[in-house]
């Protein structure tokens, strides 16, 4: 099967089910990963699909959210890097905010026995991270939780955010652009999300480059919010020097 052929058909796909992930498509069709990629790319580019972690979903469908346990292991490795660079952004002896995120709560699972911080997070699966830590004065913040995420809510979240002052916030996204800014499928999860922006005087923003030129249906923030990026080498060098002309710092791990 030549590629266009290819497409037309991964694009009936996607259509038909909502989604197509790349290894379930390289078996079907008996090729590579890599092929399937190049076959996604070429039908975001024409605008026919939107590139997901692990797949695509059809061009126009902004809600779309992947699930916990999916979230856990796309880019893995990537994911881990990230989050022990960010070990280096943790202020001595001071005070965190946590995001609801998979990278971030890497970052959790990698804080040094020896570290003394205050936490606040929204999020259950790493509050459950941090619960045992000896040096770590945890705070949950409460509220309605989803269940597709376990991220705390609605106007409790937001109003106990409103009343803390942290050092920095370690943010999540599920997608990030100069255009777009930094975007999640859920307005709830974003409201949370930009009162926790604005509870920290430093942004960093935790996400692998696979997120970048991604828009999803609720924004909460401009790119020019981040202090600082911390990304994977596959985002474009020349992506990376146009998001620092903006004024956001970026690190490739």
């Amino acid at each position: 099967m030549y590629a266009p052929e290819r497409q037309q058909e991964i694009l009936r796909l996607a259509r038909d089910g909502g989604r197509v992930d790349v290894l379930s498509l390289a078996e079907v069709f008996q090729v590579t990963a890599e092929t399937v990629r190049r076959d996604l790319k070429a039908l975001d580019r024409a605008g026919l699909v939107r590139r997901v972690h692990g797949g695509a979903i059809p061009a126009g469908r902004l809600d779309f959210e992947p699930d916990l346990a999916e979230r856990e292991s796309t880019a893995a490795d990537e994911k881990d890097r990230i989050a022990r660079a960010a070990l280096a952004e943790l202020p001595a002896e001071g005070s965190v905010v946590l995001d609801a995120g998979s990278t971030v709560a890497r970052l959790a699972a990698e804080l040094p026995l020896e570290s003394e911080l205050t936490v606040v997070t929204h999020s259950l699966p790493t509050a459950a991270r941090l619960a045992d830590h000896p040096g770590i004065q945890l705070h949950l913040i409460g509220g309605r939780v989803r269940h597709r995420t376990r991220a705390a809510v609605d106007a409790w979240a937001l109003r106990a955010y409103g009343e803390i002052r942290a050092d920095v916030v370690f943010l999540a996204a599920n997608g990030f652009s100069a255009e777009a800014g930094l975007t999640t499928p859920d307005l709830a999860e974003a409201a949370v999300k930009r009162v926790a922006v604005a509870a920290a005087r430093r942004v960093v923003l935790l996400a692998d480059s696979g997120k970048y030129g991604q828009e999803h249906f609720a924004r909460f923030g401009d790119l020019t919010d981040v202090d600082l990026l911390i990304t994977d080498t596959g985002l474009d060098p020349e992506d990376a020097a146009a998001i620092e002309a903006g004024g956001t710092e970026v690190a490739r791990v």
